[in-house]
C-alpha cells in the first residue's frame, strides 16, 4: 500500500474526487476514484455552525448544492437536507473517513483565510484521530498561517503542506511549510524542482488533467498529481 513518502512515484490524487466526470466534493466523484485506481483524493473542508468538518469548497452554497447562503451558518444537520449534486447530502469528514477507511490516501484542504484561529485544524486533527488515519492523510492549505496552526495541533504522523500559485502566494513557505510542497503545475520546471530538492520538498502538482503536461512534471521527477481525471492520468503514465 502506498503512503505519501514510500512507495510508488508518482502518486495519483482525485482532485475534488474524479471531479471531470462526477460533482466535485460528492459521495459519486469520491467513489469514482476509488474506481478508477487514483491513490487518494484531495478534498476542501469547512466548519459548520456546529463546528463539524464538512466537505464543501466555496464559501457558501450556491454554486454546489441547491442551498443557499455561507456554509458556516447551516449546521450539519441541515446541509444533510441539501443535495451536493449527486442527490445526495453535504458529505462530512467522518462520513468519507468512514467510506474509504485506509484504503485511500487524504489531501484535506483547509479551507480557512482567516487571521485568527476557528478552529478548523483542530476539529479535523480530531476526526484523523478518531478514525486512526494519521498514516494516511495530508493536511494542507494556501494559507501559512493553517498551516502552521495544524501543525500544532496534528499527530507528528500526519505531514502537513503549503499550497502555492502565482504572484503572493508563491512566497508563502516564507512563513510556513511542511515536508510536502503542493505548486499549481505551471510553477514546475527543473529550477524549481531544484530548489525543492534542496529544501527536501516532495512535490505534489495541482491540477493536471492534460497527459502531455502530467509526463513532463513526471519527468522532472514530482511525486504527485493531482488532477480531476485520475484514470486519463493513471493511463497516460502507464502507471
Amino acid at each position: 500500500m502506498n503512503d505519501w513518502f514510500t512507495g510508488r512515484s508518482p502518486l495519483i490524487i482525485a482532485h475534488r474526487g474524479a471531479s471531470a466526470n462526477a460533482p466535485e466534493n460528492s459521495f459519486s466523484a469520491f467513489a469514482l476514484a476509488a474506481e478508477e485506481r487514483a491513490d487518494g483524493i484531495e478534498l476542501d473542508v469547512r466548519l459548520s455552525a456546529d463546528n463539524w468538518p464538512v466537505v464543501l469548497h466555496d464559501a457558501t452554497l450556491e454554486r454546489t448544492t441547491d442551498g443557499r447562503g455561507p456554509v458556516s451558518r447551516q449546521t450539519v444537520a441541515q446541509l444533510q437536507e441539501l443535495n451536493a449534486g449527486d442527490d445526495r447530502p453535504v458529505p462530512t469528514l467522518d462520513e468519507l473517513f468512514e467510506m474509504f477507511g485506509p484504503s485511500l490516501l487524504y489531501n484535506v484542504e483547509l479551507k480557512d483565510w482567516g487571521l485568527l484561529d476557528q478552529g478548523l485544524a483542530a476539529a479535523v486533527a480530531d476526526r484523523i484521530e478518531g478514525h486512526h488515519l494519521q498514516d494516511r492523510v495530508l493536511v494542507s492549505s494556501f494559507n501559512p498561517l493553517v498551516v502552521r496552526r495544524a501543525r500544532r495541533v496534528l499527530s507528528p504522523r500526519t505531514p502537513v503542506a503549503l499550497i502555492r500559485d502565482h504572484g503572493l502566494l508563491k512566497y508563502g513557505y516564507l512563513l510556513a511549510d511542511g515536508p510536502a510542497d503542493h505548486p499549481r503545475h505551471m510553477l514546475v520546471d527543473e529550477a524549481y524542482m531544484a530548489w525543492a530538492g534542496r529544501k527536501g520538498y516532495r512535490v505534489h502538482a495541482w491540477t493536471v488533467d492534460d497527459p502531455a503536461e502530467a509526463q513532463r512534471l513526471v519527468a522532472l521527477g514530482v511525486h504527485a498529481i493531482i488532477t480531476n481525471k485520475p484514470q486519463l492520468i493513471r493511463e497516460s503514465l502507464n502507471l
